[in-house]
């Protein structure tokens, strides 16, 4: 019995849409993940992008589920001394509604230049108007 690798040529990438509005974050998470990562296909080869585009519609509308609104924190470093920022949940979502979710994807990826790449197909918006309508997204169910 032979194993198959998916060749780069022969990938078919789909464009999949998923509506975040209500649902839990890091549920629609590690959906978008796997379809990105193109696990849910037959030929899924680790070491190739064969995933597909998944598009985020309504990420303003996310919900966490108990206390995480408060109590979860985002952090990032500046570079200089005493640069350590951070923010909650419930901040960052009314700064900039689709970077929660942009670091929760991110962060189920893998970290390199695979990784980087997959997250290049990656689409998030606040709202529901998205400019990915000529490629005829399928919607996916979380």
């Amino acid at each position: 019995m032979k194993t198959i690798f998916a060749k780069p040529n022969e990938i078919k990438h789909d464009w999949y849409i998923i509506d975040a509005s209500g649902k839990t974050l890091g549920r629609v998470a590690a959906k978008a993940a796997s379809v990105l990562r193109g696990k849910h296909k037959p030929g899924f080869t680790p070491n190739e992008d064969c995933g597909d585009y998944v598009v985020i519609i309504n990420a303003e509308k996310i919900q966490v589920t108990g206390n995480k609104g408060e109590d979860m924190y985002y952090r990032h470093y500046t570079g200089y001394v005493g640069g350590l920022k951070s923010q909650s949940f419930n901040t960052l979502i009314a700064r900039r509604p689709e970077e929660p979710l942009r670091r929760t994807i991110y962060g189920m990826l893998p970290h390199g230049r695979l990784g980087r790449k997959i997250y290049g197909n990656l689409k998030v918006y606040a709202g529901s108007e998205h400019p990915h309508r000529a490629q005829n997204p399928k919607p996916l169910e979380v």
